[in-house]
């Protein structure tokens, strides 16, 4: 489940050129509000390897420390364009996730595990706070099982078929305990905000520490992008697919601490995309 390739290569370029062009209104926004941010993950691993979008890519990442954050999210609505919305849990019922999206409005993209979701996702790229990891490991781990147990619930509050990379009669029994625990938690009331509020509170507890690292808490394994201030800043700014964009000072280290070597193509079955099983592009059909 974790690669499908998109039935009409035409939609999956389509779909990479919209989301070049929410990428390069997010910088532009950053540059405005004068915030550091850097493309992230796969993105990031797309920028170095190929110049821009891995070939089977279908989403952006772009991560930023969790003041720049907070304060994209307090003014993003003074800079951002009529044609953009960010939308996250303060504003959006039903919204699944504990980051936030950068959105184009009236257009339509829902993943497979987006299925029985009352948010309806548009087309859009994904920005992800980063928050600071606690030197102590003890701290940390009992951190880190906070916010994947509260992560999970959000999703798992909002959809009953969650992202799964496996298939085969595992993925079966996950997708049934999934459907399960879907109805339960609708059932006693408790509420998407409710839950993206303590995972919140988890993810923000060492934020008044000067600590030596920051990571993605919405991850599995935050440590797997965990990243120094001095990796981080100062950012560079490099070409993606006919745009600059901003990208952590010391990439090298930090993609091989999450990726090994991330120059080598990666096997089919390690490929990851997001092909969705409803798509319209709305008014950008011939953009």
């Amino acid at each position: 489940m974790a690669f499908q390739e998109y039935q009409s290569i035409d939609d999956l370029r389509q779909v990479q050129k919209l989301s070049i062009l929410l990428l390069e209104e997010f910088d532009r926004a950053c540059k405005e509000l004068n915030l550091s941010y850097s493309v992230y993950a796969g993105t990031a691993i797309g920028a170095i390897r190929h110049g821009g979008f891995i070939p089977w890519d279908d989403d952006v990442d772009v991560c930023m420390p969790r003041k720049e954050y907070e304060y994209f999210l307090s003014h993003a609505d003074e800079v951002l364009s009529d044609s953009y919305e960010l939308t996250n849990v303060r504003n959006t019922p039903n919204f699944p996730c504990t980051f936030s999206y950068l959105a184009l409005k009236d257009t339509v993209f829902i993943p497979e595990f987006y299925k029985g979701c009352d948010y309806k996702r548009p087309l859009s790229i994904d920005v992800f706070p980063l928050d600071n990891v606690p030197d102590d490991d003890k701290s940390y781990k009992r951190q880190a099982r906070r916010t994947w147990l509260w992560g999970r619930l959000a999703f798992l509050r909002a959809t009953p078929t969650p992202y799964l990379a496996f298939d085969g009669m595992k993925r079966t029994v996950v997708l049934g305990l999934c459907r399960i625990a879907h109805k339960l938690l609708k059932l006693v009331g408790i509420t998407p905000a409710f839950i993206q509020k303590k995972w919140g509170k988890a993810a923000r507890m060492y934020e008044n520490e000067a600590t030596q690292y920051m990571a993605d808490y919405s991850d599995r394994d935050p440590k797997r992008w965990m990243v120094s201030r001095d990796e981080f800043f100062p950012t560079s700014e490099i070409p993606f697919d006919g745009i600059k964009v901003q990208l952590v000072h010391d990439y090298d280290a930090v993609l091989t601490r999450g990726y090994g070597d991330y120059m080598e193509m990666p096997p089919l079955s390690e490929r990851k995309n997001h092909r969705p099983y409803v798509l319209d592009f709305g008014p950008y059909s011939s953009y």
